[in-house]
């Protein structure tokens, strides 16, 4: 069994900065690194260091060669990405505060460019049993949904960013909802400052059939499975650069999932994975391998 993750992949221009900048205002910027990223890509080199096997779907420009290269030495099939020689690669403009926040501006470029012809090529390479994992970062997402439960594959939907983009998803079709409180709040049609039970409570109810893990930051974790409700703690480590915790998180998750893992070992060592990410900086060079997790749960 498989998990194809359909996803984007993105260069991410990373500013330190004081403060994130205001309306109107110019700010300088303390250093400026360039790293590979995208919730796609992120995702998908932690699926694969906890041990899962994955395969990549999506599209670079030619300036992102450096990224499919960078999944295949991460240990992910990389055959079902491709490369347009019109449009350029996907990118970030992220701010990084001096507390490890961030804040983050998209451009689409080659993830933007998913034909739903593309879509159903490259899903065709899968298996009914397989699983499909999505972001919101890609374009035509309603029909790779679509197409992927047609075939028959498990649905996991990362609803980030939650936009209007998702009101054109049949989301009755995902199988496993992973998002944050912001998130959870939007679907469920909910204040932000409505609690944990709250949103879980209101996501079960618009979607009685799928399982739901919801993230709550340094308040740990949810997991509502059918008669299943688990409550992970956050692990307390130094924050250098949270960008990318919650696809650590979501990748170590599937892995235990798709191993067959009880929910309180996939949900601690998707908790654990997620605080070792945030001790470093960048985001899919921050993501630890499965050893370094294991080392990390045994000290605690």
């Amino acid at each position: 069994m498989r998990i194809l993750n359909f996803g984007s992949l993105n260069i991410d221009f990373v500013y330190d900065v004081d403060h994130f900048v205001r309306p109107g205002e110019t700010i300088s910027s303390r250093a400026l690194g360039t790293y590979p990223g995208g919730k796609g890509l992120n995702q998908s080199i932690a699926l694969a260091r906890a041990g899962a096997s994955v395969v990549h779907a999506g599209q670079v420009g030619e300036d992102g060669r450096f990224l499919v290269e960078l999944l295949e030495e991460s240990g992910v099939d990389a055959s079902l990405t491709r490369v347009s020689t019109e449009l350029r690669t996907g990118n970030a403009i992220i701010q990084r505060d001096a507390e490890g926040n961030n804040c983050i501006i998209l451009y689409g470029g080659a993830n933007q460019d998913i034909s739903s012809e593309l879509t159903d090529e490259l899903l065709s390479q899968m298996q009914p049993e397989d699983w499909l994992l999505l972001q919101n970062e890609v374009n035509g997402l309603a029909h790779i949904v679509r197409a992927g439960k047609a075939r028959g594959m498990k649905v996991v939907l990362n609803p980030s960013p939650a936009n209007e983009a998702l009101e054109e998803v049949d989301l009755a079709a995902v199988d496993l909802f992973v998002l944050n409180e912001v998130e959870a709040a939007q679907l469920a049609g909910l204040d932000e400052a409505a609690d944990a039970g709250e949103l879980v409570g209101a996501l079960g109810r618009r979607f009685p059939t799928a399982e739901i893990v919801l993230t709550l930051g340094e308040e740990g974790s949810v997991l509502a499975s059918g008669d299943v409700l688990l409550r992970q703690e956050a692990f307390s480590v130094p924050v250098v650069d949270t960008t990318a915790a919650g696809d650590t998180f979501t990748g170590y998750l599937l892995a235990g999932m798709l191993a067959g893992e009880r929910p309180e070992v996939f949900m601690r060592r998707a908790s654990a994975a997620s605080a070792l990410a945030v001790t470093r900086p960048g985001a899919a060079v921050s993501i630890p391998r499965s050893d370094e997790v294991d080392e990390f749960i045994a000290r605690l």
